[in-house]
């Protein structure tokens, strides 16, 4: 990993047909980082996942994992994946299910103890699988994919199915896996768990990345950030405010000022209009979740799978 890439695809397509897979995909994990990998059902997430890890074999491109051909046999030595439901022996304790399979991978038994701990299932080790919550298995899963201290942790929707409790547990593991500097491939659709614990977040839709960033600059890329200002004379005020160079549009909306800029420049907007007289009575920032940003994102537009989509909210 001499580039500090734990992943790197460039141009990675999987054609089934020619509206379904994943197409002309150029992604890129840190090292180090938790990266979120989003989007609704069939836009491609597993499909990646599955060939990064020599499950599905690509049409064309490209995938490095940890510096090594993805699917190789040295990349996939550093590598733990939890994809789609784990399967597990049901009337095993979930301790023998981990000695099983560590005895498989050749992994020192002492390794079974040190992932119970760490994803938070010690107390309940010896129990039966059959008889854990769903929000148990899918700690036991990722106990299964730590068991060879793997540099990179690709996690398929490990809260699909939970309830809150058990979705705020697996936010809890991850948060754990990252103090443990771990670096994480995460697809989810609990865009909340996400918006808690990702670095940087990928958006796929009809097979393609569409947008890529932190958690903050997805928002601003759906370009509903701003401000909203109760002001004297609002029609005067927005005009105003429109001529400001890092003002992108303001208009009045029910007697308000909206305002198209960056929050961090509330200040700036408040000064121009008191400097020209107006009296601000209210300034209020206008901010967008993750979920806003997400489905602005992935609005259903024609897509032959062929075409270029609309570029990411960060270029690399």
């Amino acid at each position: 990993m001499r580039d500090g890439l734990a992943v790197r695809t460039s141009g990675l397509t999987k054609r089934y047909r020619p509206q379904a897979g994943v197409f002309d995909l150029d992604l890129v994990v840190r090292t180090g980082e938790v990266y979120g990998f989003l989007g609704p059902n069939g836009s491609g997430k597993t499909t990646t996942m599955r060939m990064l890890v020599g499950l599905v074999r690509p049409t064309s491109g490209t995938a490095s994992v940890l510096g090594h051909p993805a699917g190789s046999s040295a990349g996939l030595r550093g590598v733990g994946a939890l994809i789609e439901s784990p399967a597990l022996y049901p009337h095993l304790s979930g301790r023998d299910n981990l000695r099983v399979l560590a005895r498989y991978a050749a992994v020192p038994p002492g390794r079974v103890d040190d992932v119970l701990e760490e994803v938070g299932m010690a107390a309940r080790a010896d129990v039966a699988f059959r008889a854990y919550s769903l929000g148990m298995r899918q700690r036991i899963a990722v106990a299964a994919a730590l068991l060879k201290d793997p540099a990179l942790l690709i996690l398929d929707e490990p809260t699909n199915g939970l309830d809150p409790a058990g979705v705020a547990g697996i936010r809890e593991l991850i948060t754990g896996l990252r103090r443990h500097q771990r670096t994480v491939l995460l697809s989810s659709h609990q865009l909340a768990e996400v918006e808690h614990v990702c670095d940087r977040v990928g958006v796929m839709r009809h097979g393609r990345l569409v947008a890529e960033g932190t958690v903050a600059e997805l928002r601003r890329g759906a370009g509903h950030e701003g401000l909203t200002l109760t002001v004297d004379e609002p029609a005067r005020a927005a005009d105003l405010l429109a001529r400001l160079p890092s003002v992108r549009s303001a208009t009045v909306d029910d007697g308000k000022v909206r305002v198209a800029v960056d929050p961090g420049q509330a200040a700036a907007v408040n000064r121009h209009l008191v400097e020209n007289g107006l009296a601000v009575s209210e300034l209020r920032r206008q901010t967008v979740s993750l979920e806003e940003a997400f489905f602005e994102l992935v609005a259903d537009q024609p897509s032959s799978g062929t075409g270029t989509e609309r570029q990411g909210v960060v270029n690399r």
